[in-house]
């Protein structure tokens, strides 16, 4: 498969019981590569709910999304992936709990998320030379959604706004609500999402994920954080 952008995700194991239902409730299965039917959840109307963030489906961005510099190609990634993830330890915090960021619901973490933060750090900083510039159309349409003096630095040196001392670790589960749906959403999610949640919460590899051309991503490989 051609993918035409690559980033470093979160990617929780497909075999536990709190994934297989958040990713049904995403509807799109990043490890299979496939469309998943959606949980039935009464009145709420999943398909919307979830159409932003589908096409991603279930994870957290620790390197966002970059075109591939050139002289650099996928294999070459894979290697440094490799070698980070080695000089790097598994990440362990209490659990998740579903936050409110902003009109979007998302899975965030509990307790110091300070190990968590250099994790990502790593990550943007150390990958950072496989990553094209961003185009000037993308800077403008970054831009346009009003950034701090400090996100646009990021932006300009890194490819994007939310990166090292603006990071902010989730797991994106809605697009953006109105704000007389979120209570609704956040009820349901209460009950049938969050009693399976892990605790703790750990994070015990790297997934290099590709872009197809639909704007679908899909798991490429995993990497062990083994230091």
């Amino acid at each position: 498969m051609t993918f035409t952008r690559y980033a470093i995700y979160y990617a929780p194991c497909a075999d536990a019981a709190w994934s297989k239902w958040a990713t049904s409730w995403l509807g799109w299965d990043i490890v299979a590569g496939r469309e998943v039917a959606h949980p039935s959840a009464g009145a709420l109307d999943v398909t919307t709910i979830t159409t932003t963030p589908r096409k991603y489906g279930l994870h957290a961005t620790l390197k966002p999304p970059m075109r591939l510099a050139d002289g650099h190609d996928e294999s070459a990634l894979r290697g440094a992936c490799a070698a980070l993830a080695a000089r790097l330890p598994p990440v362990q915090l209490e659990g998740l709990q579903v936050e409110r960021l902003g009109r979007f619901l998302a899975l965030r973490p509990i307790g110091d998320v300070g190990a968590l933060n250099a994790l990502a750090a790593a990550c943007v900083t150390e990958l950072d030379g496989f990553r094209a510039p961003a185009p000037d159309a993308e800077i403008a349409k970054r831009r346009a959604g009003g950034l701090s003096a400090e996100q646009d630095a990021h932006l300009l040196q890194w490819g994007y706004p939310y990166v090292l001392d603006q990071f902010r670790f989730h797991i994106t589960l809605t697009g953006k609500l109105p704000k007389r749906e979120l209570p609704a959403v956040e009820a349901y999610l209460a009950e049938a999402l969050v009693p399976l949640l892990p605790q703790p919460f750990v994070i015990n590899d790297l997934a290099l994920m590709g872009e197809a051309e639909d704007g679908r991503f899909h798991l490429i490989q995993r990497y062990a954080l083994s230091a």
